[in-house]
């Protein structure tokens, strides 16, 4: 029997709420079903161990997280440059930021892959396949970078979202020019 995909996610939203409020030790497929409103062991069945549902919660991060077209078509439409670099990367974090929880969520998670191989296969897969279509993007449309620079702006985007939505180490920094300094430190 298949599987219905907006069950699967309603079940996936629900267990990033419990997440983000409980973190990963209180999310429990009980937990979820009780989130979402479900009968209980719908979560199992859908998310047979605890580890699947940990990788699919990731997953359904990344889909939440994906750019508006509308948005990336009038970025798309300027000339390659510096400048379109910072506002791609400025567009990043006002996603990222709008919605902290699920930030913060996909922090948690990385952190009990750390702990759970199950959690790190699948995880990291995600986690890869999204640092590979930032690559290719950046390739298409002429941005400054490659690979290695890529993955320098990944690391320090994540150290900047770390420090603005968990516990700061309170430097008077505005993102938009930390945004900008790593552009011009890191790539250009």
């Amino acid at each position: 029997m298949p599987r219905n995909p907006d069950r699967r996610r309603l079940l996936a939203d629900a267990g990033l709420r419990v997440l983000a409020e409980h973190g990963a030790r209180g999310l429990t497929h009980r937990a979820v079903d009780t989130g979402a409103g479900v009968p209980a062991g719908t979560a199992s069945n859908y998310f047979r161990s605890r580890d699947a549902l940990l990788g699919a919660l990731g997953e359904r991060i990344m889909e939440r997280f994906a750019p508006d077209e509308k948005v990336i078509a009038e970025l798309g439409a300027r000339p390659p440059g510096r400048d379109l670099f910072v506002d791609y990367l400025r567009y990043i974090v006002e996603r990222t930021t709008r919605q902290p929880d699920l930030t913060r969520a996909l922090i948690e998670l990385r952190l009990e892959a750390a702990r759970r191989p199950g959690l790190a296969a699948i995880l990291g897969g995600t986690l890869r396949r999204g640092y590979a279509e930032d690559v290719a993007f950046h390739a298409g449309t002429g941005l400054p970078g490659g690979p290695f620079e890529i993955a320098l702006l990944h690391y320090a985007l994540d150290g900047l979202l770390l420090d603005m939505l968990t516990t700061s180490i309170g430097a008077p920094a505005d993102p938009d020019d930390v945004v900008a300094a790593f552009v011009d430190r890191l790539v250009v």
